[in-house]
């Protein structure tokens, strides 16, 4: 896919990466399992500034997450474990509502228009540091 730049064998579900127009900026969009997410989003929201989590999209079967980042981040998005979809041109608004129907808002588009990609980069380091810390004590 152009534009799309991981090193992840995970890839963004159809349903995260064809998002309609909307509203509001373009963005890029950096997909990850459900589980590392929902670590990361935590991490986020207990952090010093918890206005640099963004809009967080999930999909229908609550597979992976959609962190809403600045357009351009997919350029150089290496992160494994998660891709980064460039949409920057293809459509991705930031909607008010859910974009496909089947997915919803984990964190509506409210406070922080996007996620700061580095920030973000750091939060799912440490999401997959604490998962893997917690699969190895079983």
């Amino acid at each position: 896919m152009s534009g799309s730049r991981t090193t992840a064998r995970h890839k963004p579900s159809q349903e995260l990466s064809a998002l309609p127009d909307g509203a509001a900026e373009p963005c890029d969009l950096v997909t990850v399992p459900a589980r590392q997410g929902l670590e990361a989003v935590d991490i986020l929201r207990r952090g010093a500034d918890s206005a640099d989590v963004g809009p967080v999209l999930h999909d229908g079967g609550c597979d992976t997450l959609g962190f809403l980042v600045p357009p351009g981040t997919a350029d150089g998005w290496d992160l494994p474990g998660s891709a980064c979809t460039q949409t920057n041109g293809r459509g991705l608004r930031i909607p008010e509502e859910p974009p496909v129907s089947g997915t919803g808002w984990l964190l509506p588009p409210e406070a922080a228009p996007v996620t700061d990609p580095s920030v973000l980069r750091a939060a799912l380091g440490e999401a997959a540091r604490l998962i893997e810390a917690a699969d190895n004590r079983r």
